[in-house]
């Protein structure tokens, strides 16, 4: 695993150009596998699990030629509906393509995917939906099988709003007979983006980004072309750094309604944040106010930048409290802020973040992908020198990230 080494105490300018978003291209480039004509993907971000999705999908015949960050998905008259443990353990969205293989081949034998260890994400609410559209599972030797002649369409109540459930079920209700609806769905801005370029392949979903979606049933769906939505979490990260910092940074390529919960938590803090069109800019300052957090699906605050959030909030002034509602074990992190002279207290899923006027360099260990960003965050506070080991979590969802920070004047090196 790569070590990062960033000399803290230079605060960011510049501009940096939002990727597209990772948590919407792998369920859409998921989604191909449900017609056989070609699709073409544009906006795909070049990080390392979708590099992984594109071996899972060409393992089951589907053949991906990508130029730059556009993915061309072939037309594919035959698809094996099956996903092995060394490919599915490398990626937890794996397990999205068992919507679109059970729709379209009527089986799917899926080995339990992998992913950060941020906590349990269980596949139970996937599979009891499957089982609402008349899927019948069977688990043996870590894999699952799914097997149906035809689904049919049924109301399905999601026990929590799971992003992924809704995502797989969304996709095979597509190709289902008659009518789905999926209540208590999640609403994040990527399942929007997934219904749309469904419904461009011929698909019938309404009511997307609502608590309640409806998916009209068809025959077949055909190809289409569709652009990823940008990354609302990269632009987070850097918005957060940006502010931390005390610099000041111009994001492009952003959709800001997608980051109203974020917006508004650094504008508590006293950091200004300004918005035109597909650009935000954030201005840090010197000192900033402790504010409290609780993340919550969306349009909560999101999970995936508690941690980054967290970092900027040890050098705020006053006490904060941060509570994860999302996962269990995404504390991970604030033992490593500690070695930095962070002052945190954590009981069961709350932290009290009692600021501090420094943090100081140390080495520090990555547990994950957003733990990895915010320790980047941290160490770019830090005065002196901050050395983040197992940071290769990163390749996950930014790319280029040392070099976007480097362009923003932080110093920092990446070291193989």
């Amino acid at each position: 695993m790569p070590t990062i080494e960033i000399k803290g105490k230079h605060p960011l300018f510049g501009t940096i150009a939002v990727q597209g978003s990772k948590n919407a291209a792998l369920p859409i480039l998921a989604a191909t596998l449900l017609c056989d004509d070609d699709c073409k993907v544009n906006n795909i971000p070049p990080i390392s699990d979708i590099s992984n999705m594109q071996i899972l999908l060409s393992a089951t015949g589907k053949q991906i030629k990508q130029q730059s960050q556009t993915y061309l998905c072939e037309a594919s008259k035959e698809i094996s509906p099956f996903a092995s443990y060394d490919i599915t353990n490398r990626l937890r969205a794996s397990f999205l393509v068992a919507g679109p293989l059970l729709a379209r081949e009527g089986y799917a034998e899926i080995a339990h995917p992998g992913g950060c260890p941020i906590g349990a994400r269980p596949i139970d609410l996937h599979l009891k939906g499957f089982s609402k559209l008349g899927a019948s599972i069977h688990t043996k030797n870590g894999y699952i099988s799914l097997k149906a002649n035809k689904l049919k369409g049924n109301k399905i109540y999601l026990d929590f709003p799971s992003v992924g459930a809704t995502e797989n079920l969304m996709m095979a209700a597509t190709l289902a007979k008659g009518t789905t609806l999926i209540e208590n769905a999640a609403a994040e801005p990527e399942i929007i983006d997934l219904a749309n370029f469904l419904n461009e392949m011929g698909a019938q979903i309404s009511d997307a980004g609502t608590d309640t979606i409806k998916i009209e049933g068809v025959s077949s769906l055909h190809g289409g072309e569709h652009t990823i939505i940008p990354d609302r979490i990269e632009a987070g990260t850097y918005m957060l750094a940006a502010a931390a910092t005390g610099g000041k940074v111009t994001l492009t390529n952003v959709m800001s309604e997608h980051l109203t919960p974020v917006i508004a938590k650094l504008k508590e803090t006293g950091t200004n944040v300004t918005m035109k069109d597909t650009t935000v800019t954030v201005e840090g300052k010197s000192s900033y106010r402790a504010v409290d957090i609780k993340t919550l699906p969306y349009p909560g605050f999101p999970t995936d930048l508690q941690a980054q959030f967290c970092a900027m909030l040890c050098c705020a002034k006053g006490t904060s409290i941060i509570t994860e509602t999302i996962f269990e074990n995404r504390f991970m992190h604030i033992g490593e802020f500690k070695r930095l002279g962070a002052k945190i207290t954590t009981e069961g899923r709350t932290a009290v973040i009692e600021g501090t006027p420094r943090l100081n360099g140390a080495q520090v260990c990555a547990s994950d992908l957003r733990a990895s960003a915010a320790l980047i965050i941290a160490g770019l506070m830090a005065e002196g020198t901050t050395t983040v080991s197992d940071s290769g979590h990163l390749l996950r969802g930014y790319h280029n990230i040392v070099e976007n920070f480097k362009s923003l004047g932080a110093q920092i090196e990446l070291f193989s």
